[in-house]
């Protein structure tokens, strides 16, 4: 799965609060809504379900919340870079500063596990990873994650 049909130019957040953990995936949520037309509160809840399970910080700086929703027909994909690290609770023990949103149909199991797997090969490559955490201009970004 292509990232680029996932991420939009709109879909890319930089310079999110990030006082915490909590903090920053509010914000997160709050400016995703406003793309997906899910309500803020209803994208942070259900994220933050997710991180109760277990941390969704990879490590090496990055993480990927995810979560399921029965008012999208397709998966999608925002990308939010803090204005600071923010402690995540992260394998590596390490604060994130990139992080990739998927939200997913509520029935879409392989789509949202093949995103998943997608978006965790893009972040391994330490040059695309500088290269984000460089660029500040969220037309660059796209540029950059739809090559990637």
């Amino acid at each position: 799965m292509n990232i680029a049909n996932l991420l939009q130019e709109k879909s890319i957040f930089v310079g999110l609060k990030s006082g915490s953990k909590r903090e920053f995936l509010t914000d997160l949520a709050q400016r995703a809504s406003g793309v997906c037309s899910i309500d803020a509160l209803s994208l942070f809840d259900t994220i933050m379900e997710r991180e109760n399970l277990g941390s969704t910080g990879l490590g090496g700086g990055v993480a990927i919340p995810h979560g399921r929703f029965y008012e999208l027909t397709q998966p999608m994909v925002f990308f939010a870079r803090p204005s600071y690290p923010v402690e995540f609770d992260a394998v590596d023990g390490k604060p994130v500063d990139l992080a990739f949103l998927l939200i997913s149909p509520e029935s879409s199991g392989a789509d949202h596990l093949t995103a998943l797997a997608s978006l965790s090969r893009c972040l391994k490559d330490e040059s695309i990873c500088e290269r984000l955490r460089q660029m500040s201009n969220p037309t660059e970004i796209y540029a950059l994650l739809c090559e990637a």
